[in-house]
Order: C-alpha cells, then sequence, then structure tokens
C-alpha cells in the first residue's frame, strides 16, 4: 500500500501543474523542493507542515490555492500568489514575507493528577471514554500525551478516578510514552508544578520590566525631542527647530524601519493577529522568536518617540507573548540560550497556556491594568479556557501591577528622567461626579452610533491601505525603509504645521497648571504664541500620545479647545492613524482608536454642553470607547480596561453601553480589526463556530487521495522516500498480513518522531514485529520532544547506505495507538467543532462499511478553511 502510494505520489509532484495568476509572484521567492523544514530560510515548502489529508495525486491542485478572502459575493482577489506545486497547507504574510505555516497540536499534551498502576487482577477492560479536562486539569506531565478515562469492572464494583489517589488510569498512547509514565515519581510531578508557576512568576517580572523600561525611554527619547524644539521657537528660530523635529523623527523612525526589514520582518505591526492566531492553533515562522523580541522591544520605543500616531500596547502583547515564549520552551538553541529543567514544557499546550499568560500580562503592563489584561486574553486573545489558566493569568498581572507600582514610586523622586509623573491610574477621572439624564443618555446613544460607523469605516480603510502597502513592502527592505520614512515626513509636517493654523487663546484665569506650559508636558503650549496665551492644537500635537490623551480626558476645561481645533485635530489622527499602521515599524492600534474617539466625544460634548451635565473630559472617555468597539469589537476587556485606566467607576453603565452600540452598529459592516487583520495575513483561524454550509458536507467530502500510509513494519527507504517527496506531518499506520488477519488501523505516527526514529538506525533484516525493546531502551521520552525555536532535527540530517534502505523498522513502539478518529460520514460542521475544542492538528477519517480500507484520509485545519471547501465545491457559498 505504502509503495504504491510513493509511487502515485512521486509521479504527482513530478506532474507540471497548471498555470496559475498571481499578483504577487514578481517579488516573492519561488517555491523550494519538498521535504524541507520550516527552519530557516524562506525559500521551502510553504504546505511542508500540514496537510489536510496526507497524500498526494488526485485533487492536490484545487487544495493548493493560495489564500483568498471570500465576502458574501464569492471570492475577492488573492492575497498570496496561488501554489504552484503540490501543496496542502497555508502560507501566510508576516512581516510582508510569505513564511510556512505550522498548525499546534494541543491535543497531546493532556495531563493527569496522578498516575498509579493497574492491578493485574482486575477484570479486563471493557470500555474506554475520552476524558480531557476534568481530571487532567494541571499537574501531572508534560509530553505530548493523551489523558483517557479507563472504566475497569471487576465482580462486584466499577473503579473511577477519585481524588483520594486511588485512580485506575493509564495512559493510552504510543509505547514510548507509556514507559516513561511508569518511571515518574511525585518528585518530578512537584517539581513540573513547580517551575510552571515559577514561570508565570518569571513573566510578570519581566514584562512589568519591559513595560516600565518603554514608558522610561519613550517619555525621555520624546521629551528631549521636544523640549528640543521649544526652546528653539522660544528663541523665534523656527525653521531651526522644525528641522531638529522633523530630523530627529526621521532618524528614530529609520533606525526602527532598518532593524525591522532587516532582523525580525515578523515584529512590524502590532503583533496582536499574531497571538491570536497562535493561541488557535497557528505557528508562523519567527513570530514569537528572540529576534522578534528584540526588535519589539526596541522598535516599538524608536516608532513611539519618533512621533508617529501608534501605541506601545499592541506591540507589548506580542512582547509578552514573546517573553513566555522564550522562557517556556528552555530557551533558544540558536542563541545558545538553554535550561534543561525546562525541559518538560516542550508541548504545545504547555506553551499555549504561558503565551497566553504573556499576553495578560502584556495589556496589564501598557495599560496598567492587571484586571483588564485577563479579560483581554479571555475574550480577545485566547482560543481555550479553563479555570486552572484563569489563575496563572490573574496572577501574572498581579505581579505585573506590583512591579509597575514599585518602580514608578521609584521615579516620584525624579531620578527617572523627564518619567515620574504616573501611576498605575494613568488618566485619573475620579474627581469628576457623573450625573447624567435623559438627554445624557440619547447623547450617549449617538456616541455609539457614530462609535459605530468610524469604526466600520476605519476597518474598511485600513483593509485597503494595507493591501496597497503589501505591493510596496514584498520588494524589499529599503522599500519598507523608504515607505516609513516617508510617512515619517508626513507626519512630522503635520504635527508642526497644522498648530500655525490654529488660534492663539487667552489662559484661563482659573488655570490649575501653569500656563503657558514651558518646558515640560500639560494642556497649554505655548508655540508661537506670545507670552499670556497658549495654542490648543499644539498641546494636542507636541505632547507624547500619553499626553494628549491626558488633555482630552481632563476635567473641568470645557473652553481649552476650540472647536475647529478639536475637528482638525480628529482629521489628523484618523487619517495620519490609517496611514501609518501598516509600516514596518512595531505599531499599535489602541493609542490612535483612543485619541480619535476622545476628540470626537470631545466634540459631542463641548456641542452639547448647554443642555448635558456631563463633563467633556467624560465625554471624551465614552467617545474613545465608541471607537474601540466599532474598530476593535471587544466589549468587556476594553470596559474594565478604561475603567481601570480612569479610575471612574461610575461611569460604568455609560461605558457598557457605549460599547454594547457601537459594536453591534460597526458589526452590520464588517469584522473587528484583528480579524481582518489575521485573514489579510492568510492565517488559518478556526471559528469557535461552523459555517452554515458545512452542515450540508461530510467529513468524506472534504478529503481526497491517494493516502500515504505505512506498515507497522515499514521498509526503511518506502519512509525516507515519503519523508523526501512530501512535508506531511503525520502518517497513518496500519498493519496488513501477516502481522494482522486483516487490515486495521494501528495509529498515527508524526513526522518529527520518524525522524529521530530514523536517526537512530534501529533497523532489521527480516520485516517482523519487535517488543519495541531498542526503542525504549535507547530513546527516552525527551528525544521525542517538540523542539523550541532553534533548529530541530531535519531530514537533511539522516544519511542512510543502499544496504540501510532495503532493511525494516518497526513503528509500533512510536505511533499513537489511539488517535481521534470521526467515521466518513459525520457532518463537516460537527467534525470542526470538535477538531477546534480538542485542539487538534490532525483527524482521522475512517470509513462507515467494512470490507474497505481502514483509513479514508485526514483532516487538518486546512480542509477547515473556507477557501479550500470552495475550491472543492465553487457553487456551495451561493446556495446560502
Amino acid at each position: 500500500m505504502a509503495a504504491e502510494a510513493l509511487e502515485e505520489a512521486a509521479a504527482a509532484w513530478a506532474t507540471p501543474p497548471p498555470k496559475q495568476t498571481a499578483i504577487m509572484d514578481a517579488h516573492h521567492s519561488p517555491p523550494a523542493q519538498p521535504g524541507a523544514e520550516r527552519h530557516g530560510s524562506f525559500s521551502y515548502d510553504i504546505e511542508s507542515t500540514d496537510g489536510p489529508w496526507h497524500g498526494a495525486g488526485a485533487g492536490q491542485y484545487r487544495s493548493s490555492e493560495a489564500l483568498l478572502r471570500y465576502d458574501d459575493d464569492g471570492p475577492r482577489e488573492p492575497l498570496l500568489r496561488k501554489r504552484t506545486m503540490n501543496t496542502t497547507s497555508q502560507i501566510a504574510i508576516v512581516g510582508a514575507n510569505v513564511c510556512p505555516i505550522e498548525s499546534l497540536d494541543y491535543e497531546y499534551a493532556l495531563h493527569t493528577n496522578r498516575l498509579l498502576s493497574v492491578s493485574p487482577s482486575v477484570a479486563p477492560l471493557v470500555d474506554i471514554v475520552n476524558f480531557p479536562n476534568a481530571f487532567c486539569a494541571d499537574s501531572a506531565k508534560m509530553f505530548d500525551l493523551y489523558c483517557f478515562l479507563v472504566v475497569i469492572e471487576t465482580k462486584d464494583r466499577w473503579f473511577y478516578p477519585q481524588k483520594d489517589g486511588k485512580s485506575k488510569i493509564i495512559i493510552v498512547e504510543n509505547d514510548l510514552f507509556k514507559q516513561d509514565w511508569r518511571s515518574r515519581k511525585k518528585k518530578q510531578i512537584f517539581q513540573y508544578i513547580v517551575l510552571k508557576w515559577s514561570l508565570v512568576l518569571l513573566i510578570g517580572l519581566c514584562t512589568g520590566l519591559v513595560g516600565f523600561f518603554n514608558n522610561l525611554a519613550v517619555e525621555n527619547i520624546a521629551g528631549f525631542k521636544l523640549l528640543l524644539t521649544s526652546d528653539l521657537m522660544l528663541k523665534h528660530r523656527y525653521f531651526t527647530a522644525f528641522l531638529a523635529y522633523g530630523g530627529c523623527n526621521l532618524v528614530l523612525a529609520a533606525t526602527a524601519a532598518a532593524i525591522c526589514a532587516y532582523i525580525a520582518p515578523a515584529a512590524a505591526g502590532s503583533g496582536i493577529p499574531e497571538v491570536k492566531a497562535y493561541l488557535n492553533g497557528v505557528d508562523a515562522y519567527a513570530i514569537l522568536a528572540p529576534s522578534t523580541l528584540f526588535v519589539k522591544i526596541f522598535g516599538s520605543i524608536l516608532g513611539v518617540s519618533a512621533g508617529f500616531v501608534l501605541g506601545k500596547e499592541g506591540p507589548m502583547v506580542h512582547t509578552g507573548a514573546c517573553i513566555a515564549n522564550l522562557l517556556g520552551q528552555g530557551g533558544s538553541r540558536k542563541y545558545h540560550l538553554t535550561c534543561n529543567w525546562l525541559r518538560y514544557f516542550k508541548n504545545d499546550r504547555d506553551r499555549r497556556d504561558l503565551i497566553t499568560c504573556g499576553s495578560a500580562a502584556g495589556v496589564a503592563a501598557a495599560f496598567r491594568a492587571p484586571v483588564g489584561g485577563v479579560l483581554f486574553a479571555l475574550e480577545e486573545a485566547a482560543s481555550w479556557w479553563r479555570s486552572a489558566l484563569l489563575w496563572r493569568t490573574f496572577f501574572t498581572t498581579a505581579v505585573v501591577a506590583v512591579v509597575l507600582r514599585g518602580l514608578i514610586e521609584l521615579c516620584r523622586s525624579g531620578k527617572c528622567g523627564l518619567f515620574g509623573q504616573g501611576g498605575l491610574i494613568m488618566f485619573d477621572l475620579s474627581s469628576t461626579v457623573p450625573s447624567y439624564s435623559t438627554q445624557d443618555i440619547i447623547a450617549i446613544i449617538v456616541l455609539g452610533i457614530i462609535g459605530g460607523v468610524f469604526g466600520g469605516l476605519f476597518n474598511f480603510l485600513l483593509d485597503r491601505i494595507l493591501r496597497a502597502y503589501s505591493f510596496i513592502n514584498e520588494k524589499g527592505a529599503p522599500y519598507k525603509i523608504l515607505l516609513t520614512v516617508t510617512i515619517s515626513i508626513i507626519t512630522s509636517a503635520c504635527s508642526y504645521g497644522l498648530p500655525w493654523l490654529a488660534p492663539c487663546t487667552p489662559c484661563p484665569a482659573d488655570a490649575v497648571e501653569e500656563c503657558p506650559t514651558i518646558g515640560r508636558s500639560g494642556n497649554f503650549k505655548n508655540f508661537q504664541c506670545p507670552p499670556g496665551y497658549y495654542n490648543g492644537l499644539a498641546s494636542l500635537f507636541f505632547n507624547t500620545n500619553d499626553d494628549a490623551i491626558r488633555n482630552l480626558f481632563s476635567s473641568g476645561t470645557e473652553n481649552e479647545f476650540h472647536m475647529s481645533t478639536l475637528f482638525v485635530f480628529f482629521t489628523s489622527i484618523y487619517c495620519l492613524g490609517l496611514v501609518t499602521y501598516g509600516i514596518a515599524v512595531p505599531s499599535g492600534l489602541f493609542i490612535p482608536v483612543i485619541l480619535a474617539g476622545a476628540t470626537y466625544g470631545r466634540i459631542v460634548g463641548t456641542l452639547l454642553g448647554p443642555i448635558s451635565d456631563l463633563d467633556p473630559g467624560l465625554f471624551a472617555l465614552l467617545g474613545a470607547a465608541s471607537f474601540l468597539g466599532g474598530t476593535m469589537r471587544m466589549t468587556v476587556s476594553v470596559c474594565v480596561i478604561l475603567l481601570e485606566l480612569t479610575n471612574d467607576l461610575l461611569m460604568l453603565p455609560l461605558v457598557m453601553l457605549v460599547l454594547l452600540i457601537s459594536k453591534t452598529i460597526a458589526d452590520s459592516f464588517n469584522k473587528g480589526v484583528y480579524d481582518q487583520i489575521v485573514v489579510m495575513k492568510g492565517l488559518p483561524f478556526l471559528e469557535a463556530h461552523a459555517e452554515p454550509y458545512m452542515r450540508h458536507l461530510v467529513a468524506g467530502d472534504v478529503v481526497s487521495g491517494p493516502l500515504i500510509s505505512f506498515s507497522g513494519v515499514e521498509r526503511v527507504g518506502n519512509i525516507v522516500q515519503a519523508l523526501r517527496i512530501t512535508g506531511h506531518n503525520g502518517f497513518p499506520v496500519v498493519d496488513e498480513p501477516p502481522l494482522s488477519e486483516a487490515p486495521e488501523l494501528v495509529g498515527l505516527v508524526l513526522r518529527s518522531h520518524l525522524l529521530v526514529l530514523l536517526k537512530g538506525k534501529g533497523f532489521m533484516k527480516e520485516k517482523m514485529k519487535t517488543s519495541g525493546s531498542f526503542v525504549l531502551q535507547r530513546f527516552g521520552a525527551f528525544d521525542f520532544a517538540k523542539p523550541g525555536s532553534g533548529k530541530g532535527l531535519k531530514f537533511e540530517d539522516l544519511d542512510f547506505t543502499d544496504e540501510e534502505m532495503d532493511m525494516y523498522v518497526d513503528l509500533h513502539p512510536i505511533t499513537n495507538t489511539s488517535p481521534y478518529t470521526v467515521v466518513e460520514t459525520m457532518s463537516l460542521a460537527k467534525a470542526a467543532v470538535l477538531f477546534r475544542a480538542l485542539g487538534l492538528r490532525h483527524l482521522l477519517v475512517v470509513p462507515k462499511t467494512p470490507g474497505r480500507p481502514p483509513i479514508v484520509g485526514i483532516l487538518t485545519r486546512h480542509d477547515f478553511m473556507p477557501e479550500h471547501i470552495h475550491g472543492l465545491f465553487p457553487n456551495i457559498h451561493k446556495s446560502h
């Protein structure tokens, strides 16, 4: 069976594919030969890390289309070029580079609380029930394992797992992992638990330190730039001041773009879509690598200091995830930063949990909102959640809050340069007591509608702009830097030139702060105005973004900003926020959205001032909430983050109302901004619910053949040939006579495990089933654990003689004998829900009727993508 399938697959690979159109062919590397691994350069088989079912031949090209975007009217133009070879998974754009996608396997890390041997005196097993979470919650170990509840029947009673440790639990996996589990001791289980909580503590500490360092660096670098410009303007050297201001911005922007374009292209953007996709089970190239972490930190500092209309909050989420990934995988072999103690966490599920904690810590560090960080991870980032993870994320964000509080208190003494006037409450509105009436509720409803409309428009325009930028960025690093420099010049010209159009306003007699503000942050910037006057537009432009938000949120300043000033600032921020996101700089969307929303909120508050009891600063807060709801479509987390930022719990009902209205309005236009970017990047994100058309299909409809499978005792040459001509990550193992009475499915063997086994060269001259003692004696479970960000074992590392190629190897010891299977007639919608809920990478499809081969095909993430299904059934969407 294997030999015939290999011949068909080899012929299919040799067959020239049909000509396909592409919009990016001129600038992307040509596809490399199959069989290359995911680590290394970009010139290898993009699809090699996954497969819908693992075979080649018939139907191969219809599922190898590059990612297309579909809407209700049918397919739109491709964002990525169509493939020109036999491929079975996805490619994506990360940092404007085409990169491979690896599907993560969360199924293999289900845990048990206690492992006890089963008494040989009990009766035979009568049932095996999938038991993934209740008793598999948190503790025992550590490898890619299944956890099953085994119900054992004796003469008089049933045995079930119990909290007293007398449970009868075994691990149904391959022989190697079962042997390893039998050797586990309580000391090692305790070590695992302690290490996991220690890692969570370290993630909180490191993320808190990085968040503080970011704020400290931005305040000092941007503060120096603004002070230099202000001093020159006080001397009436206006052109020199512009050259100094624009020159500083230009140098900072070019530096940020250079390190991003040349060192870590994946660090561009906010990083939230990539983290969201990873937690959904998609691992794209280098999105959590140490180089990405380095560029994310320093690129974000330089980009924000350069005066761009962007924030450091989104990059902080990505930074926290990178820190968690670096700590959780035992360091990096590539950078010679490894720790054997952390070998326990070399599986996808433990890494997923740690990265979830890291993303929550990033939000807590960026907004100084620990509870908001937990809710952000729950609502927006994580695709899987459980109570044990809630504990850890809460602990992580609490550590971040403590670290930030302690460091900020140290800075109040003036030892941190221009930084030091801050705390966990960034924009304190607690002094304003909101009392609202019916007219205010109507105004808030209007704000929600405005936020929904502006948010939907923002997402639509951003989609178009990012499409245009992709043609520029794909041409190479110099073009990325040139685009960034161009946007920097435009931003500098706007922020320096537009305040000249604003009138000078006399300082209020009852001003609490110094007016005009000279030499520091504040509400009243002098700019070109004479003594005793201030420039309202300069007070917004000539500040850091945080200070501009603080000015807009300030209470008791009803007459501080002219209506024309607010209109000009809103238009500028809205447009600059659109054109800035997408350049080769780590950039977040939270701050531009908050700035624009707060501005039109204050406009509404100023217009309704005669009939409203709410302060314009509170209207600014509600406007920011409405725009956040309209663009990002988050509700609970945004609500709590804003309340933690402003320390104004009394605004809770109004913030909730405006968020619900704006999200509802915006959802009628398009998806949230991060969901759009996930699709645009080609990341195969699985939604929690299946698409309606999937109910009309069955699992067997989306798998195709021929299927490459191995015998339980397989010839080495056949395995090597399969690994060479395909990039599939899993192969079915089927026993046939004389190994069994009839063909039967043994299980699934992973590509990485095959590489390790072949490297060990435990071959036999005769085709016969062994006890597996060689594997159990020569290898440990850690030898088969998933490698970290460093390069693992590759196919190119294998070398065999002609004699060895004709020998045999027993695959039974490394075969997963209990894979998840579905019958071929199962609804595709139900299979999709099962696939996502269990965090699977491979789902085996078996025949419904006897007398056929024991396996029909394999479902992977790719098979549930609308692009693949519409490619197989072009007209199916027209009936819905």
